[in-house]
Parts: C-alpha cells; structure tokens; sequence
C-alpha cells in the first residue's frame, strides 16, 4: 500500500457523473474532475517551525472535499490515487 510522507494524504477520488441531469452523456473531456474522495493513507503529519509535530485532521475511511486541481494522479497496482497535502482538503463530509 502507499504510505505518503509528511502531511499528504492519500484519496481514492470518487467518478465524475457521466450523464447530466437532462440524461446527456458526456465525453471523457467534458467531465468536472472529481472533487470528492475517500482517504485510503494518511501522513504522519506536519512538522511547524518550532519542531513541534501537528497530526493530521484526517483519518483512513474519512470522505473529503479536496480543491479542484489539487495533488497529483498516481497508478499504484492498476488502481488511481490522487496525492494531495493536507492543506488542500476543504471539508470532511459525514
């Protein structure tokens, strides 16, 4: 399994609609990228100035908002994940 360093976090980005409300398919190109996923992996967290460690405010299994055109997309054994630092989640969603 991945295991990010620091303050990243590891998503499995949920799929963007493929038809609109109207029942339109859409192209692959015309898709929003997804903006909510699952945390899979967690960091150990964030080290401030002073040395002293912050934890991370996410836990595996939690479901997030993340900003639109954070982290980077990565294969790992034929599954994508989505990298992202901690900073650019907006929400948890219960």
């Amino acid at each position: 399994m991945l295991k990010p360093l620091g303050d990243r976090v590891v998503l499995k980005a949920e799929q963007a609609e493929e038809k609109t409300v109207g029942g339109i398919v859409l192209a692959n190109n015309a898709k929003d990228k997804p903006t909510t996923g699952t945390v899979v992996a967690v960091g150990e967290g964030r080290y401030l100035d002073n040395g002293q460690k912050v934890a991370p405010a996410v836990k595996e299994g939690d479901r997030v908002l993340f900003d639109k055109y954070a982290g980077n997309e990565v294969e790992y054994n034929g599954e994508k994940y989505l990298v992202v630092r901690e900073k650019d989640l907006v929400a948890i969603v219960d």
